[in-house]
């Protein structure tokens, strides 16, 4: 005898995610908490860049993987966004974008929202949506 649940599937539960965006400055690409929730807090990455289409795309990979870039700490444990620090993923994201002069103090960023695509587990950022800005310089203020 046929079961009365047949034909039916289970409800996925997506828990909402904010925006995934990334922010580039001069020394740092940045990516904010939403993009490691996406792609499950990968302690690796892979930056992809498309130069045709300008666009980035990062991939969680594993350390032993060629070309892997250090991400995020596990669950729980990341509270802040992700920096990626490293000469060659930076150079490559960098000349993207066009970084405007920022005034004595303040960093000058980049920042385009992303989109996530489960199927590839990839956050991929066009940077023809990129919006220019500057911020205030965070740490420790210099001693007069």
């Amino acid at each position: 005898m046929a079961s009365v649940l047949q034909g039916f599937e289970e409800v996925r539960l997506v828990k909402p995610v904010g925006k995934i965006t990334m922010t580039v400055t001069a020394n740092a690409v940045r990516f904010n908490k939403a993009t490691a929730q996406v792609l499950g807090f990968p302690a690796y990455v892979k930056v992809l860049v498309n130069e045709k289409t300008r666009q980035v795309a990062i991939v969680p990979t594993t350390a032993k993987a060629d070309n892997a870039v250090k991400f995020s700490k596990p669950e729980g444990k990341q509270t802040t966004s992700v920096s990626v620090k490293d000469s060659a993923p930076l150079a490559a994201v960098s000349a993207f974008f066009e970084l405007p002069e920022a005034p004595e103090g303040e960093v000058a960023y980049q920042q385009v929202t992303g989109s996530f695509y489960a199927d590839d587990k990839a956050a991929v950022f066009d940077a023809a949506s990129a919006v220019a800005g500057t911020m205030k310089r965070r740490g420790r203020k210099k001693a007069a």
